[in-house]
């Protein structure tokens, strides 16, 4: 069964050739890949055409490598192009700065290949940079153990499908473009969860500084008030507007400090959480959506 792995792009000239060379490595050789560059300012273009070219059957003659480029829309509306140029039977969605285990599309995909689901997705998910002192605030910003994205608690199904197939994936209509929850919206139209799927192991890459920690945190804020369960969505911006500000935020970057013993912390706290509000007062004023 034919997998095309989609891959949204924007401005990831420095990690994009590890992700794709990770993938070209796969023991499960009946795939394509599709990157989708959403309007990329810096060298990303250049670099994949040029991996295109160094290695033109990705180390097997049925995984094949196709570029497409749309204006800046975000990740989403990448996503749903990526699709529409799909081949294969089960869609695969990653990021460009992930890695792969070499059995991640076999593990991944074997459930939906063994009629045991319409989609699955994977909580072997580990921190690639676990060590850089941003990252680890990170996950402790987020709950998580240190070196991994999931908790040893985390459900057996959610609503975010890592793989699909792409019936189920075109009656929902592929994914709303409402921020950076839009990976959500596919099962929500569904009504229907991803299945994890044990052993598809990959590595995901964590803000290794304080202004990659701003630029991610602005892109999250840019839709974290709708994960508000309030009717009204001024009020729910408001909420999150108090969730963040400064005096709450000072309250529980001492108490994180004092928890981990990781001065750093305090420092990323403002940072992040001032980000977050910087989205949220831009939300009234209807700044788009997307990073």
């Amino acid at each position: 069964m034919k997998v095309s792995v989609i891959i949204p792009v924007y401005n990831e000239e420095k990690v994009i050739s590890e992700c794709l060379d990770s993938l070209s490595k796969q023991t499960y050789k009946d795939m394509e890949i599709i990157v989708v560059d959403d309007g990329s300012t810096d060298k990303s273009l250049e670099v994949l055409s040029e991996f295109k070219i160094t290695h033109p059957s990705l180390g097997g003659k049925n995984l094949k490598l196709k570029i497409s480029r749309q204006n800046h829309k975000g990740p989403g509306e990448a996503r749903n192009l990526g699709a529409k140029h799909a081949t294969g039977k089960i869609l695969v969605f990653v990021d460009g700065d992930m890695t792969f285990d070499k059995k991640f599309i076999e593990m991944l995909t074997r459930p939906i290949r063994q009629g045991k689901s319409v989609g699955t997705f994977s909580k072997d998910e580990l921190v690639s940079n676990k060590e850089n002192i941003w990252s680890k605030c990170w996950n402790i910003n987020k709950g998580l153990p240190l070196g991994r994205m999931h908790s040893k608690n985390y459900p057996d199904k959610q609503k975010v499908f890592r793989a699909i197939l792409i019936d189920e994936f075109e009656k929902a209509n592929g994914f709303s473009p409402i921020g950076y929850i839009d990976d959500y919206t596919v099962s929500e139209r569904l009504g229907k969860l991803a299945m994890v799927a044990p052993g598809a192991i990959f590595y995901h890459r964590n803000p290794e500084s304080l202004m990659e920690v701003f630029k991610q945190a602005r892109w999250i804020g840019k839709s974290e008030y709708k994960r508000r369960k309030l009717r009204n969505e001024q009020i729910m911006r408001l909420v999150s507007l108090i969730r963040y500000s400064l005096p709450l935020t000072l309250i529980l970057s001492c108490i994180r400090v004092l928890q981990h013993r990781l001065p750093e912390y305090f420092l990323f706290k403002i940072v992040y959480d001032f980000a977050i509000e910087v989205s949220l007062l831009k939300s009234f004023f209807g700044e788009q959506k997307y990073k």
